[in-house]
């Protein structure tokens, strides 16, 4: 038998784990999944939008994996420190795969980024998904109008809640405290800005076209933005999903005001250059105009202009941070590998593997991370005659629970999604997120007591 643990529970983990269970050249493989939170599924539930409910079905397909007799979901075990470390996972299974992707994000790098109300997307995006670790920081407790600093889709996603409705999201899991800030919000105007021109924009089309879906929100685009763009008069050498966004972006900039409560000004060829602010809090930003150059590129051109803004959201990346025990690289924020194997100075660190993020960087969308999951599985299989130990020592949860650790096993998570219809049910919702660490474990460990 190969046991294997896999560090991570969000989809490049949980696909390492399905490439290692449907496969025939290593008969008898178990897969423990390793979490640091008590719910699996890591993005899929704590980084896509509550309202993009087609995504977050993926949660289906997921679960069908976890809940395979060969895959043990272990919720609430952090790895790096205290009694798991890296070595000790080594002692324990056969082969360790890390899966714990990009915790955190980049940032900006000008002054004032560190003012009252300034924040990463990924914070906001935390505290409305629930995230156990955020709490509500008063994003919004005196904004008017918010910057989003940044064209992806992660940019779109928090432009789209900022300009939603909170009525149009009481059908989603969103937990209530969100829902009741949001609809107390004043921002009516949110600017979502990037340094480059439209045709570079890293959104795709389908999210682009939701912010124009808004029932109480307008769109506003200067066609004087969209002209500085070299392809915008001819754009036939773009990519199909760059064309459909410049289609879109034409059709918004011809249209006239509507007149509705909030608008999303979508602004282009402006780099920030300083965050602004009076006693403490932000005020505006300061963004340089910026023309492209024959490389693909920017080039800032002296005038400035300053936004409006109580609130701003960077949305420029993600980025892995250090797991302690295993190398890094600082540079591009991966642990350095050879077609998923670690690599500690250079040579291979046998019985330890990386997927997801952590091994190629913050990258592609929830599907990439199949195939990235598959070579990483498809390394491991090749070293296995190496890896399986002819003795055996104690059960690796067995080993877990006499080091003082309380995982939440599948029952638990099961347990934790009952509370959450239940209380989805007593708010007259559909099930509704448990935002904070006491009540999703009392939620797990009520079954475990119960059992």
């Amino acid at each position: 038998m190969l046991q294997v643990a896999v560090v991570g529970s969000g989809p490049s983990g949980v696909y390492t784990a399905q490439s290692l269970l449907q496969q025939s050249r290593v008969p008898g493989v178990r897969v423990d999944v390793l979490d640091r939170l008590p719910c699996p599924y890591g993005l899929v539930r704590y980084g896509v939008a509550p309202d993009h409910e087609k995504i977050k079905s993926l949660q289906n397909n997921l679960r069908t994996v976890l809940a395979d007799d060969r895959v043990r979901f272990l919720g609430s075990v952090e790895v790096g420190s205290g009694p798991l470390t890296p070595e000790r996972l080594r002692e324990l299974y056969d082969a360790v795969v890390y899966c714990v992707g990009a915790a955190t994000d980049r940032r900006l790098g000008i002054p004032g980024e560190e003012l009252a109300g300034s924040y990463s997307a990924t914070e906001f995006v935390s505290w409305y998904s629930a995230h156990p670790d955020t709490d509500e920081n008063g994003f919004l407790r005196v904004a008017r109008s918010a910057v989003v600093i940044g064209v992806g889709n992660v940019a779109v996603d928090v432009t789209r809640i900022l300009a939603r409705g909170a009525d149009e999201l009481r059908s989603t899991d969103m937990p209530q405290s969100a829902l009741d800030v949001l609809a107390r919000s004043q921002v009516r105007d949110v600017h979502m800005v990037g340094r480059r021109g439209p045709s570079q924009a890293k959104f795709s089309t389908k999210e682009l076209r939701e912010l124009g879906a808004l029932p109480d929100a307008e769109v506003v685009v200067d066609p004087a933005e969209l002209a500085l763009d070299p392809a915008w008069a001819d754009p036939t050498s773009l990519p199909a999903v760059n064309r459909r966004n410049l289609e879109v972006l034409r059709g918004w900039s011809e249209r006239a005001p509507q007149g509705r409560a909030r608008r999303i000004h979508l602004r282009f060829f402006l780099r920030p250059v300083a965050i602004l602010g009076t006693a403490g809090h932000v005020t505006s930003v300061r963004f340089e105009r910026t023309l492209p150059d024959d490389q693909g590129q920017v080039t800032g051109t002296g005038q400035y202009e300053d936004l409006d803004a109580q609130l701003v959201l960077r949305s420029v990346g993600y980025r892995g941070v250090p797991l302690e025990g295993l190398p890094f690289d600082a540079g591009h924020g991966t642990v350095p590998h050879r077609a998923g194997r670690v690599l500690r100075d250079g040579a291979v660190s046998p019985r330890e593997y990386v997927a997801g993020w952590i091994k190629r960087g913050p990258t592609g969308v929830i599907g990439t991370n199949r195939p990235c999951a598959k070579e990483t599985a498809s390394s491991l299989l090749d070293d296995a005659p190496g890896l399986v130990r002819q003795e055996r020592g104690d059960d690796p949860l067995s080993a877990l629970r006499a080091a003082g650790l309380r995982p939440v096993e599948w029952t638990g998570w099961q347990a934790i999604e009952r509370a959450e219809s239940e209380l989805g049910a007593a708010q007259g919702r559909g099930s509704v997120k448990i935002p904070d660490w006491d009540g999703l474990l009392r939620a797990a460990r009520d079954a475990d007591d119960r059992a």
